[in-house]
């Protein structure tokens, strides 16, 4: 166990971090995507290409998590990050503006925008996931990491309902002031949250030293390229890399799925929707609740979680393609429940092994370890969507049956998963030679760098 580990309101304080987080991105992607499309006409690829653009630019991750490791302070970067992170709201905001009356001028700043609230996002999730692993008992990190995911959702939904109120009525300007007001309270509340949350300084060179200890840290390649060495570190990546590809993949073509294949109208396929995420919110409470209280049996290891998340997602997703040629006779909702159940169990098991492998193997290099699976994460996501919609178009076209082709892409998003599986088994083997990774049997090292989920 850490020294002073941080109990359950010390959690619920980081919560709100990643909730601020939360808030300001789903203005960002959300509300601006619909101003764009629905108010200014404008092509609805052109915020589908900014939003990948904000996962893309956090393939910079590692330097940024670099960064903090330098100092040994996550707590600045949080901060750093999240005031960032407005700024590029605002200016997000304040581009979809300009674009009324200068549509290319208005574009070249929102791509500066974006690429900002991308900058924001790695600077302040990567410092964030990185304290939380630090100061959070091993015991606890699936239940901080679930706590995490939750509060990332209430932002989501606090925000849509203040931002919605606060945008009648309408008006460009408008929604420029929101914009700022929203960014500015989410900066504000970060700070409250990470006020004297991080413990003690680390301790001052000793006089007579020859020089700071930052001046002997090597290059941000150099260092990258440790981090890389490291089994654990490449496979974890690695495994996030093509699991997360696989979880987004489906995002984006489930509701086409439900309405081609089901007929389902549009009220009814949100509603489907709805239904997923209901089954992701109760899988990561269930893992949750089994690693909390039962860390000294094979039940509370998250590795155990993650193989089996990915193989029932998996499982599940070949039932979906087998649905599809039964129509209205197949139980469509409580197929997708139990998808949303099991990517629910993967996510948060992913997650939270993140947290405890963070500081397993070369010291002070939390930030960059942390940096390149946050960076594999945000990579697969922005692809996802992308990779699962051109599959779907593609399939049509040479299939010529829309079931059949929904039905392709998900086993090839089930095969996805069980590669994932496959690396996660490898990746155990691996980690149970590293000190800290399994919590049952090996005792977790004391320490500054005694480690310890998603932005």
């Amino acid at each position: 166990m850490k020294d002073s580990s941080l109990g359950w309101l010390g959690i619920f304080r980081l919560g709100l971090v990643q909730a601020a987080i939360g808030g300001i991105v789903v203005m960002t992607t959300s509300t601006l995507n619909r101003v764009m499309v629905v108010e200014l006409s404008m092509p609805a690829m052109l915020p589908g290409m900014l939003v990948a653009l904000h996962y893309f630019v956090q393939v910079l991750r590692p330097r940024l998590g670099y960064g903090s490791d330098l100092g040994g302070r996550r707590a600045p970067w949080i901060v750093g990050g999240m005031a960032l992170l407005g700024i590029g709201a605002t200016g997000a905001a304040a581009s979809t503006a300009l674009m009324a009356s200068a549509p290319l001028l208005g574009i070249a700043a929102a791509v500066v925008a974006f690429t900002i609230v991308g900058l924001g996002v790695g600077a302040c999730g990567t410092a964030l996931l990185v304290l939380i692993s630090k100061r959070v008992d091993q015991g606890r990190l699936a239940a901080a990491a679930t706590v995490t995911w939750l509060m990332m959702i209430v932002g989501f939904i606090l925000t849509t309902v203040v931002v919605g109120k606060m945008l009648e009525p309408f008006s460009l300007s408008r929604m420029v002031e929101v914009a700022a007001t929203v960014s500015a309270g989410a900066l504000l509340l970060t700070a409250v949250a990470v006020y004297n949350v991080e413990g003690a300084r680390p301790a001052a060179p000793a006089k007579g030293a020859s020089e700071p200890a930052a001046a002997n840290e090597p290059r941000f390649r150099e260092a990258l390229m440790q981090v890389w060495s490291e089994p654990h570190s490449r496979r974890l990546a690695s495994f996030v890399f093509v699991s997360m590809l696989a979880y987004s993949a489906q995002d984006l073509i489930l509701e086409p799925f439900a309405g081609t294949v089901f007929g389902m109208t549009p009220a009814e396929s949100t509603r489907l929707s709805g239904v997923q995420n209901a089954g992701v919110l109760i899988g990561m409470a269930l893992v949750a609740l089994f690693c909390t209280f039962g860390t000294r049996t094979r039940v509370g290891a998250l590795r155990t979680w993650t193989v089996i998340g990915c193989v029932a997602s998996a499982t599940m997703l070949c039932l979906l393609a087998v649905g599809s040629f039964f129509g209205a006779e197949w139980p469509l909702r409580e197929s997708v429940f139990c998808l949303g159940l099991a990517n629910g169990v993967f996510a948060v098991a992913a997650i939270g092994s993140m947290m405890r492998l963070v500081g397993a193997g070369r010291q002070s290099r939390e930030g960059v370890r942390m940096g390149l699976w946050g960076a594999a994460q945000a990579v697969a996501f922005g692809l996802g969507g992308i990779v699962g919609t051109l599959a779907v178009d593609a399939a049509r076209l040479l299939l010529g049956s829309p079931t059949a082709a929904y039905a392709l892409v998900f086993v090839a998003e089930a095969v996805m998963f069980v590669i994932a599986t496959g690396i996660a088994v490898r990746l155990s083997r691996t980690d149970s030679e590293v000190a800290g990774f399994e919590p049952a049997a090996v005792a977790v090292p004391e320490g500054r760098y005694a480690t310890q989920a998603g932005g």
